[in-house]
């Protein structure tokens, strides 16, 4: 009777256990279309929230497009052939400024500061800002929020980037790099890790940081349209649940275990690089600590563009940013 007894709750309990799997296999997972506007170690959580899936804990699957521009995001997320968009928060007041029936609203933010760097050609001992003047000046691409960053820190320090030096803006985002080791620029605005390439092969200085120079702005974030999100409120809770989650991990965790998390995402660059790079980051807190996008940081962006000569007209903190979904996700 006892043997039968035993057989039986076995018997019972892995007939529980296999409902319980299939329940689970059973459930959808569901896809989110993400379009990232450029493929950075600028965007370490969310290549964390990949590899430690915490994307698949929340049921989803994240199908990532690098999305080149600005403008090109936005042109997938208005035509549908994006969900979500990884991008500077500035291109949803350009479309807004527009007149877009369907805004395109900022509901988690994943950086906080720029991310490019002042590289100079030539080794600077005790470098200062003045020191630009009357050089050769590799920026980035006009109407970028780059671009618009580097003139709001040289005009900080006095220094008119179209009358004090040689600006040069002609040349596309992904051909920066190399025109900088082909000879043009005394110096140039680069993001990580081509900044750190750059000094470990000797080819340019590490002298300044933009993100320093120009505080907390929501340089990129994850944003939607309006409909989608009202559609599909939850799908972008559990998507912001896995963004916060690997927020806190990289706070938690040193630069060689981030790096040794995104790694595989940047197969081409070395360990000991994108540690570097990740440390360099930290070190200035542009990784956001959490998805809520602040006022403050929503009027400094908007500061940044008026001073540029780029802000198409100041639009209301509440008309593009929604802080309801990462507040709640926090709790």
């Amino acid at each position: 009777m006892k043997k039968w007894f035993k057989i039986s709750c076995v018997s019972l309990l892995t007939a529980i256990l296999i409902i319980a799997l299939a329940a689970c296999n059973n459930e959808e997972v569901q896809t989110i279309r993400v379009a990232e506007v450029t493929h950075s170690i600028f965007y370490a959580p969310q290549y964390v929230a990949i590899e430690k899936g915490f994307f698949e804990e929340e049921g989803l699957n994240i199908e990532l497009t690098l999305t080149p521009g600005g403008d090109k995001v936005m042109t997938a997320l208005l035509s549908d052939g994006a969900d979500i968009g990884l991008v500077g928060s500035e291109t949803s007041i350009y479309v807004a400024a527009q007149g877009a029936s369907d805004q395109v609203i900022n509901f988690a933010q994943l950086t906080q500061t720029d991310g490019t760097f002042l590289v100079s050609r030539e080794k600077v001992d005790n470098f200062s800002w003045d020191q630009l003047k009357g050089v050769t000046f590799l920026g980035q691409r006009k109407g970028g929020m780059p671009q618009m960053v580097g003139e709001f820190v040289l005009k900080k320090h006095d220094i008119d980037p179209h009358a004090d030096l040689e600006l040069i803006q002609n040349i596309d985002f992904a051909n920066i790099s190399s025109a900088f080791a082909s000879g043009t620029g005394d110096f140039v605005q680069l993001f990580e890790p081509q900044a750190s390439v750059f000094e470990q092969e000797g080819r340019g200085y590490i002298v300044a940081s933009f993100g320093e120079e120009s505080g907390h702005v929501p340089y990129t974030s994850y944003m939607a349209k309006q409909s989608y999100i009202e559609e599909n409120k939850e799908l972008v809770e559990k998507f912001t649940r896995a963004i916060y989650k690997a927020q806190k991990w990289v706070e938690e965790n040193s630069p060689q275990e981030v790096a040794e998390v995104i790694q595989p995402h940047f197969a081409d660059t070395d360990l000991d690089i994108i540690e570097m790079v990740v440390e360099r980051y930290k070190g200035q807190d542009s990784f956001a600590v959490d998805p809520v996008l602040d006022e403050d940081e929503w009027n400094n962006l908007q500061n940044i563009m008026d001073e540029a000569g780029e802000l198409p007209e100041r639009i209301d903190y509440s008309s593009l940013v929604n802080t309801d979904i990462a507040e709640s996700v926090m709790e």
